[in-house]
């Protein structure tokens, strides 16, 4: 997972509507958090996270999402919707938990 501060935010309405999509529950932003995931002195993903309280979701109370740009030319992006589950108790743990299933699926693809 990369992004740069240039690649900026989406508006909170965008996310809010992915939260939807993706978990079939009402989100209602919280707050945004700053995040700097660094792995062996290097920067692994850096930008805000959103904070979502949710209801009507059957297991979750709390999802954090963000999104970045996955094709520079036609501007496409990709969206994180990680609920407050297990492990996953904070703004850094949902990137943490979102960069080592990326890492998984890209391993799984090379094994293919």
């Amino acid at each position: 997972m990369k992004k740069t501060k240039s690649e900026s935010e989406v508006p909170i309405q965008t996310l809010t509507q992915a939260v939807h999509d993706l978990h079939d529950c009402k989100a209602v932003w919280l707050e945004s958090v700053p995040v700097k995931e660094t792995f062996q002195e290097r920067t692994a993903w850096e930008g805000v996270v959103q904070v979502f309280d949710l209801s009507g979701h059957p297991t979750a109370s709390r999802c954090y999402a963000w999104s970045y740009v996955t094709d520079e030319m036609t501007g496409k992006r990709k969206f994180f919707a990680v609920l407050h589950q297990g492990p996953v108790d904070s703004p850094q743990a949902a990137v943490r938990a979102a960069i080592v299933a990326e890492y998984r699926d890209k391993k799984g693809q090379l094994k293919q």
